[in-house]
């Protein structure tokens, strides 16, 4: 196993380089300059190429990868084009909020999606099996930005149970019980299309389970209905729900971008978005970089916890 996660690490070495390589040569090829946002009408084109000196934007686009990459070598991800902070204090200050966030949607996501699509299996056609199998598909089909504000609209505007934005309210900072309050809304908008597409796949996967002739042998032995699901149908419907929980971070990487800026939720996605309209490259290189680390992490975590679940799975 230890021999097979070395090798893993050593395959994603390349394929992160062209990540970077690729998001690279997008960011910089993209309309606008960062130099226009110093601009005024005093500032003479003499000016905008002293800061485009300035700003190592003078420099030909693979001779300005070569330089962001060496700098990445010993870890240093740059200076913001827009705050003039390093770009990896920016990324730190702002990495836990996300987490925080993507940890709280996968949790509400995932403790109604198995419980429900378990259930819709077992009671396969029931009212209950179309009950969850609409609400899957509207899950997977509301836009974030939309189901963002219907909660904001009617849990906070009407009902006002609940803040509608931020991570905390002032005066408050640091205390847990007004963070929490902070998180539901934004947590529920992220993980409910997760939960959506998960409960179809728990569904399918269970069924194709429950349709096993030693599921019958089971039942045959006298076995409660209970323990044949728990024990015998759960573990081997796994692997195709661990395939798609690794699917899942991308998507959660993506739409917390959304999520944070309709809920003003100070993190990585938040930051993403004020980079963009900055045209902060550094900040941005930076961004996509722990975006690509983590998908190719959690597509690793998936293939490990195949052995886990299912010991034939062997990695020589």
């Amino acid at each position: 196993m230890l021999d097979y996660t070395i090798r893993r690490l050593l395959i994603a070495l390349p394929v992160l380089l062209g990540v970077t390589l690729l998001n690279f040569f997008i960011i910089y090829m993209a309309p606008g300059d960062p130099v226009d946002l110093y601009a005024n009408p005093d500032v003479t084109e003499a000016d905008k190429l002293v800061r485009r000196e300035a700003l190592g934007l003078d420099a030909p686009l693979i001779v300005q990868y070569v330089k962001w990459l060496g700098r990445l070598l010993i870890g240093d991800l740059g200076t913001s084009f827009s705050s003039f902070q390093p770009v990896s204090h920016m990324i730190v200050e702002r990495l836990g909020a996300t987490l925080l966030l993507m940890g709280a949607a996968l949790l509400i996501a995932y403790l109604i999606a198995i419980p429900l699509g378990i259930l819709s299996a077992v009671k396969q056609y029931s009212w209950l099996d179309y009950v969850a199998s609409t609400g899957s598909f509207l899950g997977v089909s509301v836009p974030s930005f939309f189901l963002g504000l219907g909660v904001i609209y009617l849990f906070g505007v009407t009902f006002g149970i609940l803040p509608t934005g931020g991570m905390n309210t002032i005066g408050q900072e640091g205390e847990l019980i007004d963070t929490l309050k902070h998180l539901i809304l934004p947590a529920l908008t992220l993980g409910t299309s997760i939960a959506g597409g998960m409960v179809r796949y728990v569904r399918a996967s269970v069924l194709e389970v429950l349709n096993q002739d030693y599921l019958r042998t089971a039942r045959a032995k006298g076995l409660p209905e209970w323990k044949v699901i728990n024990k015998h149908t759960l573990k081997n419907a796994l692997i195709p729900i661990i395939t798609v929980a690794g699917l899942d971070i991308p998507m959660l990487i993506g739409g917390a971008v959304v999520t944070e800026t309709v809920f003003q939720w100070s993190g990585m996605g938040q930051l993403t978005i004020q980079s963009i309209l900055s045209r902060d490259y550094p900040a941005l290189m930076g961004i996509n970089l722990v975006a690509a680390v983590s998908v190719l992490l959690s597509n690793l975590w998936a293939d490990l916890m195949y052995a886990f679940v299912d010991p034939r799975i062997k990695y020589n």
